[in-house]
């Protein structure tokens, strides 16, 4: 699936998950390039406001050259005003879980796609509710290990997927990158996903 012009896709992440969304829609990209981009959140800000700032910030960091598209993205777990970033370890992953235990959440994933100058951009917001957890639920979750490295202290396509009997909005976005949003917009940058055989 590329295009004539055999534009070359950067992909601004370093997520497995995003690489394996992308293959879903039969993209692979051609370089990955993780910009190093602070993603501490401003005093006050609130959580799509930021998710979106950090998103357009990494695409803002990666240089991209003529036939070159950009794609970033990002994820926050938001309770309430709060922003729940990727937990600095097992303590603070377990105070997530259990603030978010039996409650509802929003999960926003911004995603920017850079070319000629010019950044296209999209947000999407999915709410989330996470049964009422057990110390053995999370202790076990933990475990797993499977916290390290994720918004708010889990994944959906894990083994924290036993948790979630509820969702709204984008099962893809709340993974980390919304398929169908991403589309468009790599669409839009010049990249065209579809096309007949010549």
């Amino acid at each position: 699936m590329r295009n004539d012009a055999q534009l070359r896709l950067i992909l601004g992440s370093g997520s497995p998950r995003r690489l394996e969304l992308l293959a879903q829609i039969g993209v692979v990209p051609d370089e990955v390039r993780p910009p190093d981009v602070d993603e501490t959140p401003h005093k006050s800000e609130l959580p799509r406001d930021y998710c979106r700032r950090i998103a357009r910030a990494k695409a803002e960091a990666i240089d991209v050259a003529d036939g070159e598209v950009a794609l970033c993205a990002d994820t926050t777990v938001a309770l309430g005003r709060r922003i729940l970033g990727k937990p600095a370890d097992a303590g603070e992953a377990a105070q997530f879980l259990f603030a978010l235990s039996g409650r509802r959440h929003r999960v926003i994933t911004a995603v920017a796609v850079k070319a000629g100058g010019r950044v296209w951009e999209r947000d999407m917001v999915s709410a989330v509710r996470l049964k009422h957890l057990s110390d053995t639920e999370v202790n076990a979750y933990l475990a797993s290990d499977d916290w390290q490295g994720k918004a708010g202290g889990y994944a959906i396509q894990g083994p924290a997927g036993a948790f979630i009997p509820w969702i709204q909005g984008s099962y893809t976005a709340i993974m980390g990158l919304p398929v169908h949003e991403t589309a468009q917009l790599l669409v839009a940058a010049g990249y065209p996903l579809y096309r007949t055989a010549s």
